[in-house]
């Protein structure tokens, strides 16, 4: 006689009702015990009536000397208090880069100009693979010196990609934000590959004829999360200078990092990274608080680069014929998986609801005294963050942190998309998922945004922002001619 298979529990409406009503009970627990004891107290203070209380307070001894001092320290109190907490950090505003029409780079146009520069057909044929499952669209762009054949990839041509992309975003943000280039009293800019002198900040010095006084910063060499380092430098300033603007730049310039070699490892980059950037303008003054989109609530930062597997995961180095280029290792998934999981554990107890964190603990005490062999709890960070900006590094990476995550498809739309359109843009990338957030109309006050990015080293960080008002859909910026033609459907291999 056949058995009949056991039902799915786990997929149980009852088991479900059952979960969210102990996350209610777990997470409200405090309001829950407070309101029986407080209607208690009020129903007591009711039932003796006023004359009794009245007659209670007459029978208190109240010396004039214990009030005034009682009175000093809590005001004291009060005053270390508010004094000692960080300055809040608000978003005023953002701006990304719109590449042009004439700069794209359909799949037949860039694999013709690849067989016309690469000599190797082997090496062709592993980039048009790369390429058909990439998850990259017919849209994204390269600069104009790569459009060239060969390349043309010179100090003149990068600078002029570094003012195009860089410069376009700034003047954007001003127009958005009505900022005077005079008021802006903080600079951070990232590039990682490009690292010019006199440097790029002060390029944007010269540019827009900053303060002689300006604290300007130029990272590189920090991969593609040098973003969120720079979101993090920026906050760190902005404790010690009060009443301060900080304007963040976040790019990669593309020319001078075209790979002529036949290395595999060396070639994704080429299918992969496309032109961008984003200008970010940070505040701490509190009058911008009416006026700002979000408040940054944490920066969390984790570095791998003690291992060495994970030091040259991602590595700059010459091939055997001298050509320069960026190699990614095999393990790359595995290590950027090992760097998450430790940045989310110092993420966790800051974001997590009670209730995700007691059962995390529950299986991790579990795991040590009962049954090592249990299974580890994934927190549901679905309930602590209404949107997830992960860094549209590659399919493989959107892929393995929703599948890690438990996110659904809506939650990594914003990723997928941005990596359709725009492609890899590197440390910018997170802008315009955040930008095709707010395009959709989803962004509402009160909600949560993680940003989460993957560097060489190997970083793995996060940013957490909240926001601050419902934020209205852009009528510019760089999905204002397309959004209503996304989300597409992106098939696993496409065809070239």
């Amino acid at each position: 006689m056949p058995t009949q298979p056991l039902p799915d529990f786990s997929s149980s409406v009852r088991l479900k009702y059952v979960k969210l009503g102990y996350q209610y009970l777990v997470n409200h627990f405090l309001t829950l015990l407070l309101i029986p004891m407080i209607a208690t107290c009020v129903l007591e203070l009711v039932r003796r009536g006023p004359e009794e209380l009245i007659s209670m307070y007459n029978s208190l001894e109240l010396d004039v000397i214990h009030i005034l001092c009682s009175s000093f320290v809590i005001i004291f109190i009060l005053t270390v208090y508010f004094m000692s907490r960080p300055r809040p950090v608000y978003l005023v505003d953002y701006a990304c880069f719109k590449p042009s029409a004439s700069c794209r780079v359909p799949f037949a146009t860039f694999m013709e100009h690849t067989s016309m520069i690469c000599e190797d057909p082997k090496s062709v044929q592993f980039q048009t693979r790369i390429l058909e499952r990439s998850g990259l669209g017919e849209e994204t762009c390269l600069p104009p010196a790569n459009h060239y054949i060969p390349p043309n990839p010179t100090m003149e041509a990068a600078r002029a990609e570094a003012q195009l992309v860089i410069f376009s975003a700034i003047d954007d943000l001003i127009k958005k934000t009505g900022l005077q280039p005079k008021h802006i009293d903080l600079l951070v800019v990232n590039c990682s590959l490009f690292s010019p002198t006199p440097s790029l900040s002060a390029m944007i010095v010269n540019k827009y004829k900053l303060r002689s006084n300006i604290k300007s910063f130029n990272l590189s060499g920090m991969g593609c999360s040098a973003g969120l380092l720079s979101i993090d430098l920026a906050r760190d300033l902005l404790q010690v200078h009060p009443g301060s603007n900080a304007l963040v730049i976040s790019t990669e310039i593309i020319t001078p990092n075209f790979y002529k070699g036949n290395r595999r490892d060396m070639l994704l980059p080429n299918c992969l990274f496309r032109m961008g950037a984003a200008a970010i303008l940070l505040s701490n003054r509190r009058r911008d608080a009416t006026r700002a989109k979000y408040r940054l609530l944490h920066v969390v930062r984790t570095h791998k680069g003690a291992d060495d597997r994970a030091y040259r995961c991602v590595y700059q180095e010459e091939d055997s014929d001298g050509h320069c280029g960026i190699s990614l290792s095999k393990d790359l998934m595995a290590i950027a998986g090992d760097a998450l999981k430790s940045n989310i554990t110092t993420i966790g107890p800051l974001v997590l609801p009670m209730s995700e964190q007691l059962l995390f603990f529950f299986t991790l005490v579990g795991r040590r005294l009962i049954n090592p062999n249990l299974r580890p709890y994934i927190p549901d960070f679905k309930q602590a963050f209404e949107h997830f900006c992960i860094h549209a590094g590659g399919r493989a990476v959107i892929d393995e942190l929703q599948k890690s995550l438990q996110l659904s498809a809506e939650h990594v739309e914003a990723s997928r998309m941005t990596l359709h359109r725009f492609g890899n843009t590197s440390s910018s990338s997170l802008w315009y998922e955040l930008n095709y957030i707010e395009s959709k109309g989803r962004m509402k006050r009160g909600d949560r945004v993680w940003q989460i990015g993957f560097g060489s080293g190997f970083k793995c960080n996060s940013a957490v922002w909240k926001c601050l008002r419902t934020v209205k859909t852009p009528v510019d910026g760089p999905w204002a001619e397309c959004i209503h033609r996304y989300p597409v459907d992106i098939p696993e291999i496409v065809k070239l």
